[in-house]
């Protein structure tokens, strides 16, 4: 398996693939541990990479992934063939905002188009169990969210503007709360509020 990871990493460097930052995904699978989370959507599959690392902490862990792109989705069919863990991970092809997902899930993973953060989030937070979380990745985007006085192209500044735009929504969201976290490429763990709690 360590093998096969390895084979992933150097893959995405190679070829220019994002994949969760070791720093953020060790953050991810302790949250996924504590929170006792056995069923996660995750938006955004590129090559598999997080999918396999997740799955691999429970063997009763079972992950549904949604990936757009030809290349990257059969990259990920190849990966996950190879994993073993081709019985817990079902890999969707298609654009996660036309495909339509049925059952409810421990956690929502939003990893993808960062400009589609928010209808990612409207369409599949429904799906969320009552006492779920919501993880979305890339919030820092390499540190531009920060640092907006970084040199950048007119595309690259857009994005970041809608990524700033996301995290204001998060903020000001009045079903969930959210806490920032500073790991890997930053991290968002969103939460429903408790509502009508009993005292």
């Amino acid at each position: 398996m360590d093998k096969l990871i390895e084979e992933m990493e150097r893959y995405a460097r190679e070829y220019d693939i994002p994949i969760m930052q070791k720093e953020g995904l060790v953050f991810f699978q302790k949250l996924i541990v504590e929170n006792h989370i056995k069923s996660i959507l995750e938006i955004g599959s590129a090559i598999g990479y997080s999918a396999i690392q997740l799955a691999r902490l429970d063997p009763d862990m079972h992950i549904v992934t949604i990936e757009r792109d030809d290349e990257r989705y059969v990259k990920a069919v190849e990966n996950i063939d190879k994993s073993g863990l081709k019985n817990q991970i079902e890999l969707i092809h298609g654009d996660a905002l036309e495909v339509d997902i049925d059952g409810s899930f421990d956690c929502i993973f939003i990893d993808a188009a960062k400009a589609q953060y928010i209808r990612f989030f409207e369409k599949y937070e429904k799906l969320l169990k009552e006492d779920g979380i919501i993880v979305s990745d890339n919030l820092s985007f390499h540190g531009y969210v920060e640092h907006p006085e970084r040199k950048m192209s007119r595309s690259l500044r857009g994005l970041v503007r809608k990524i700033k735009n996301y995290i204001v929504y998060l903020e000001n969201h009045e079903k969930y709360d959210t806490l920032f976290i500073n790991e890997g490429d930053g991290l968002a763990i969103s939460r429903k509020k408790k509502t009508n709690m009993v005292e």
